[in-house]
């Protein structure tokens, strides 16, 4: 899963421990700045507790938070690349 941070200040660098309606559901594996979307973003590990494919329903619905040094941060989370994710700035 990919997460960005709704604040654009506060940085991810891994190991972040994710939220998803207030219960832990993974943490962040890789992260940075990500200069076209003005946040830090980051790919994370995420486990729903199946062992079913993450549904994108699930990924885009409930509150997402990333705790970055003890402050909990309010974040989305996509299945998909956050910047372009049709690919058309590649294509054109």
């Amino acid at each position: 899963v990919q997460v960005a941070l709704e604040d654009p200040e506060a940085l991810m660098y891994h190991g972040e421990v994710i939220y998803r309606d207030g219960v832990i559901v993974g943490d962040v594996r890789a992260a940075s700045y990500g200069h076209t979307l003005g946040c830090a973003v980051g790919l994370a590990m995420v486990d729903r507790g199946t062992a079913e494919p993450l549904p994108a329903k699930w990924v885009s619905s409930g509150t997402w938070e990333v705790d970055v040094a003890g402050k909990r941060y309010a974040a989305r989370a996509s299945l998909r690349p956050m910047f372009d994710p049709k690919n058309e700035k590649i294509k054109s």
